[in-house]
């Protein structure tokens, strides 16, 4: 099976049902997200990404860097001895930033996205990042990041 196919087959899965107004894939992303599935979420929103044109396609980017953020800081936290995956804090930092730059245009708000709470994501791990001279994860799996799509 083609990862384009487990992709699909993972969205159909998923239950988006609630936000029927917009792609299963981009609803797929929030779920995924919210339920600490960061890679997943990447690779579902990135399957849309990369059929997408006009204003959505460096929204989508955004917030494909978001999730990638957490893959590293996850994988931080899991591992923090191992040689590779204890050195991604700086990589994450550096995604956060690149994140907040590409979801910055579209505030205050974008395909029922309030971009304030995700650009104060970014902001905030940066902050802590960076505080703690690239030391200290600011992720934590029992209070773990959200994101809300907002109801019409």
């Amino acid at each position: 099976m083609k990862k384009e196919d487990k992709i699909e087959a993972f969205v159909e899965s998923l239950n988006t049902r609630l936000f029927s107004d917009h792609d299963p894939y981009y609803v797929g992303y929030f779920v995924c997200f919210n339920q600490q599935q960061y890679y997943e979420a990447h690779d579902v929103l990135e399957h849309l990404w990369l059929n997408s044109e006009g204003p959505s396609y460096q929204f989508f980017k955004g917030l494909i860097q978001l999730a990638g953020a957490f893959v590293h800081l996850r994988k931080q936290y899991l591992r923090p001895e191992d040689l590779i995956d204890g050195r991604r804090i700086y990589p994450a930092c550096r995604l956060f930033k690149l994140a907040r730059k590409n979801l910055e245009p579209y505030t205050p708000r974008f395909l029922d996205l309030e971009l304030h709470s995700a650009i104060d994501l970014c902001s905030q791990s940066i902050l802590r990042i960076e505080a703690s001279n690239f030391r200290e994860n600011p992720w934590n799996p029992k209070i773990p990041p959200s994101l809300a799509l907002i109801a019409k």
